[in-house]
This record gives C-alpha cells, sequence and structure tokens, in this order.
C-alpha cells in the first residue's frame, strides 16, 4: 500500500523537527523545511486526487461505454435545441 501525503507530511515533519533538536537546523532552516514539506504534501494529494479521477473516468468508460453515449446523444440534442432552435 502505497504512503498517503498526509502520512508522509508527518513522517516529514517529524524528521525536521529531529533535526531541529539535534542542531541540525536552525529555526530558520527549519521553518523554511516545515513550508517545503506541506506545499510538497499539498501536491501528492492534488495528483492522488487528479489520478482517482482518472482511473474512474476510465473505469466508468469501460463498463458502461453504451451508456456514456446514450446520454452523450441525449444531451447532444438538448443542447442542440436549446442553443439553436428558437421557441
Amino acid at each position: 500500500m502505497n504512503q498517503s501525503a498526509v502520512e508522509w507530511q508527518f513522517e516529514q515533519l517529524f524528521n525536521s523537527f529531529e533535526k531541529f533538536n539535534n542542531g541540525e537546523y536552525t529555526f530558520n532552516d527549519y521553518l523554511k523545511r516545515n513550508l517545503e514539506i506541506r506545499e510538497q504534501a499539498k501536491e501528492m494529494e492534488k495528483n492522488n486526487t487528479d489520478n482517482k479521477v482518472i482511473h474512474f473516468a476510465e473505469w466508468l468508460t469501460k463498463k458502461h461505454t453504451s451508456t456514456l453515449i446514450t446520454l452523450y446523444e441525449h444531451f447532444e440534442e438538448e443542447y442542440y435545441n436549446e442553443t439553436f432552435k428558437s421557441e
């Protein structure tokens, strides 16, 4: 199982604190590193969400192609009627 963004962030923040506590980081280094960790975790979560959407779309397409085509045709006709036909 892959590590979640939250788990990764917690681990990185803990490591950062240990380095600060051991004198390897100054306070400014510690703060800077924590901001970097936060941004990386946000990006990881965004990518994870994007991947879930992509996988769902692929699954939906494989499982329900005929349904999707029917919906597309329905909405295409509805769009045409609303856009180009006057009432």
